[in-house]
């Protein structure tokens, strides 16, 4: 039995621990930063292992590092904790408690999976050459949670940082992730065009702002397409237009929302730049005025090269060479780009397709279902790549 066929035997022994705190996780879905149930589950889950922990102060994110019996490097190993502001539609027994509250991506099985890796590693203590860091980070969906933890220290020291996220998409027992960018950035904008009201019999009378604001997300569209390199693109996507009260009235002001992915900062750069000058020159040619807000969110997570491939070629051994690299990157975000603009590492995504015919709920719908027998290969995965990096590093 190889190395690999003993980590994924370890795996399963422990898969109904970590089912059971993928479950109660997922039944008391916590939002944003303060997580305190959920913290409560994970520290009861590390109870008794030889782990050093540490309680963030601004948050509710956990450090627990595991130090080998000999020194060496020190690598670390992200998972998520947090729920999406969402209701659950399905008909799981152990289906969220909390209205308006759901493990809709993957969260409650990211932190499952590091919990048990913990166990696994903390059971090969004695053939470990330096340290690993197990990152419990809440906050990823839009409430920049990594980032509160890099400010309190949770990367010092480490040479690689490594993060699994499960994906509906992929059978379980497959893997996918790709050299550079692996995931956009995402940044959101808000306009005021404003204008002149009154009678809608009488426009000419009036500034009417609804049709500079029809002008403008076309504008947009059109720069997005013309401007931005088809090699390097921008996705540009208006999601609310408000504006008026009344049927015969032309309102004062129309307001737009929207968001922005890129996959490098400088195509983040040049739409960002684009968004402003468009809205408001092209208010201008109308006179009226539009008011832009451009809200940086989360840059592109880019892997460093020799960090993906070790993730592909670990998990190529483990998964019998159905480790995918992937053609193109997912215009979703992470904030797992802020540990990577610190310290080289690596995403990648684990298949957790449910069985059944058609196809699977994606993440962030309220009917997203996962095949937790997927977990397996995560629980091994992270305890895999944390080995070759401690015994290798990062190749030259």
């Amino acid at each position: 039995m190889t190395a690999i066929e003993e980590l994924l035997d370890a795996a399963r022994e422990i898969q109904p621990e970590v089912v059971d705190l993928r479950r109660r996780i997922h039944a008391e879905p916590e939002l944003g930063l303060d997580l305190p149930a959920t913290r409560e589950k994970v520290l009861a889950s590390l109870d008794g292992l030889p782990l050093d922990i540490a309680l963030h102060e601004k948050t509710s994110g956990i450090v627990a590092t595991l130090r080998g019996d000999r020194p060496g490097r020190k690598v670390l190993l992200r998972g998520d904790m947090d729920a999406l502001p969402m209701p659950e539609d399905t008909d799981l027994p152990f289906r969220s408690t909390r209205e308006g509250a759901m493990h809709a991506c993957g969260h409650d099985a990211h932190t499952a999976m590091l919990a048990g890796a913990a166990r696994l590693l903390a059971d090969h203590r004695d053939r470990l050459e330096g340290e690993v860091v197990f990152m419990f980070q809440p906050g990823e969906e839009g409430f920049a949670g990594a980032r509160s933890m890099i400010e309190e220290g949770a990367l010092e020291g480490c040479e690689a940082a490594f993060a699994l996220h499960v994906t509906p998409i992929l059978p379980p027992g497959t893997f996918g992730t790709r050299l550079g960018a692996v995931m956009a950035s995402a940044d959101f904008f808000h306009m005021a065009v404003k204008g002149s009201g009154g009678h809608a019999s009488m426009p000419h009378d009036c500034v009417d702002p609804i049709p500079v604001a029809c002008e403008i997300v076309q504008a947009l569209q059109t720069f997005i397409t013309r401007r931005i390199p088809a090699t390097d693109p921008a996705v540009l996507t208006v999601t609310q237009i408000h504006g008026g009260t009344a049927g015969n009235v032309i309102p004062e002001e129309v307001t737009l929302q929207g968001t922005l992915r890129a996959l490098s900062e400088a195509s983040r750069e040049l739409a960002q730049q684009g968004i402003r000058r468009i809205a408001e020159q092209v208010a201008r040619a109308h006179e009226t005025e539009a008011d832009v807000q451009i809200l940086n969110g989360y840059p592109v997570t880019s892997n460093d090269g020799r960090a993906a491939r070790m993730m592909l070629d670990v998990a190529g051994e483990m998964m019998d060479g159905r480790a995918i690299e992937f053609p193109h990157p997912v215009m979703g975000a992470e904030d797992f780009s802020f540990v990577l603009n610190e310290i080289p590492g690596a995403m990648g995504f684990l298949g957790v397709r449910p069985s059944g015919e058609g196809p699977a709920a994606p993440c962030h719908s309220n009917r997203m279902l996962l095949d937790e027998e997927g977990m397996v290969y995560g629980t091994a995965l992270h305890v895999a790549v944390a080995m070759r990096m401690l015994e290798t590093g990062l190749p030259g």
